[in-house]
């Protein structure tokens, strides 16, 4: 049913999102850029990449004529670019400079609504450019919208694990605790799926979080008689947090990414798996269907996008998963293993691992010691830079299984924190992420973009100890 018919890999970091227009591909990334494709045949458009952010893209979106592209970024502005050469045509400040999470164009393509870390929500008139409406979820941060296929209201969910519907003018009219640990992303289909005894059209909502769930919704979007959202069913079938949803065009798929590194496409008439991809190596960030087509992006901490088609002709038979063999790291042969070497630039070393018969289980299992006085490899160096890689495939399986606590990774790398130093925000950060930060003259909170009244660090020791004593619990 999904066949990979072509991977992007231009960005030198993590892929935040991916969006569709009719004829282009738009992903943005950690690596400050904005990158545009033409879906003819994924060749980069003359003009990509766009630069012009200062720190990390986390959203990007087409207008619904596709003749704007609109991006945000940690910087706390929303940009606007011309898809037809690439010339920026506005840069939109968020309030208070917060770093600005998500952003989303109505349906009617008259308004920009963007989201950021402290809570604030600005609709911005995309004519004029000016601001036309302003408003806050009460806690957490703002991380995901979708608009009513009228465009009279839209939907935010934030970190706190609510989800809220607005109307156009910035009036809360409903809200919902929907995910325990938080909302990471919400989608509306644009399809109604069935009508009450009334005649009003509802249509189908997904919701996903840091809870491993997805949550499907029924929204009734009615002017006279407001909203309504009834629970409809629970999608269990991520083992880790679920970062991202969307519906196909049609409605009647819904794809997920996952920090388990699959992507699950699912029947969205009966909540059944129809299949699992398994091809990105890190957390699945962002997936999208295209409008009026099968194809399916999907975009990963990886760097990578990959494009899919989906072949609909193949009957669909109920629960039939399409997932890639992945063998765990203890049940590795040896031949794995010196795969394993090869890749992590360590091929010298893979006949002195056969020979000493390291298969997976064995590869786990080294010491310090063992490298030394059994492989009786010599230079201290090379031995640290093996154990390195060992220590970094244990906490990938960890990280498959049972992901890490929020509060032990960074909020700059989005990894989990091996030195955490508290700054003058009161926020703890990765040392060398926050010295990065700084080295670069930013004198700004990461968090929260206010200024910072101090550059010094403070080893943060009570959450090193709480994360070494997690990850001893995760071992055993």
């Amino acid at each position: 049913m999904a066949t990979l018919i072509h991977s992007l890999s231009d960005h030198s970091d993590d892929v935040n999102y991916c969006a569709f227009s009719s004829s282009c591909l738009a992903t943005c990334s950690l690596d400050k850029t904005v990158r545009v494709y033409s879906l003819s045949d994924f060749a980069e458009l003359p003009y990509s990449p766009l630069r012009g952010h200062k720190y990390a893209v986390h959203c990007c979106c087409f207008s619904p004529s596709g003749r704007v592209l609109a991006s945000c970024s940690t910087d706390g502005t929303t940009a606007l670019w011309d898809t037809r050469d690439g010339r920026r045509l506005a840069v939109l400040g968020q309030p208070r400079a917060s770093p600005v999470r998500v952003c989303r164009f109505s349906p009617r393509d008259t308004c920009l609504l963007a989201g950021a870390a402290d809570g604030s929500l600005v609709l911005w008139n995309v004519r004029s450019l000016r601001l036309y409406r302003s408003g806050n979820v009460k806690d957490g941060s703002l991380v995901a919208c979708a608009f009513s296929p009228n465009g009279n209201f839209f939907v935010t969910g934030s970190s706190s694990g609510h989800l809220t519907i607005w109307d156009d003018k910035m009036r809360c009219l409903y809200n919902e605790k929907a995910h325990d640990l938080g909302v990471t992303c919400c989608d509306i289909s644009s399809n109604p799926v069935s009508d009450n005894e009334n005649g009003f059209k509802y249509f189908q909502m997904a919701s996903c979080g840091q809870d491993n769930q997805i949550k499907l919704w029924l929204i009734l979007f009615a002017d006279f008689l407001g909203v309504e959202l009834k629970y409809k069913c629970t999608l269990n079938g991520h083992s880790a947090p679920v970062l991202a949803c969307a519906f196909s065009y049609d409605g009647q798929m819904l794809v997920s990414g996952s920090v388990d590194k699959c992507v699950i496409i699912h029947e969205t008439s009966t909540g059944n798996t129809l299949r699992t991809l398994s091809q990105h190596t890190r957390y699945v960030t962002t997936c999208a269907f295209a409008p009026h087509s099968h194809l399916l992006a999907t975009g990963s901490m990886d760097k990578t996008v990959h494009i899919w088609q989906l072949d609909l002709k193949q009957p669909c038979a109920g629960n039939t998963v399409e997932t890639e063999s992945k063998v765990a790291v203890e049940d590795w042969s040896e031949d794995d293993v010196s795969a394993w070497l090869c890749a992590q630039d360590l091929a010298d070393f893979v006949g002195l691992f056969k020979v000493n018969n390291i298969d997976g289980k064995e590869l786990l299992n080294l010491t310090k010691e063992g490298l030394a006085n059994e492989l009786k490899i010599e230079s201290l160096g090379l031995r640290s830079k093996i154990l390195q890689k060992i220590e970094e495939l244990r906490m990938t399986m960890i990280s498959v299984s049972v992901p890490f606590p929020d509060e032990f990774l960074c909020p700059i790398t989005r990894e989990l924190m091996k030195d955490p130093v508290i700054a003058a925000d009161g926020y703890s950060y990765e040392r060398e992420a926050m010295e990065h930060w700084i080295s670069n003259k930013r004198r700004s909170s990461p968090m929260t973009n206010l200024p910072l009244h101090s550059l010094t660090l403070t080893p943060n020791r009570t959450l090193k100890m709480a994360i070494t004593r997690w990850l001893e619990t995760q071992q055993k």
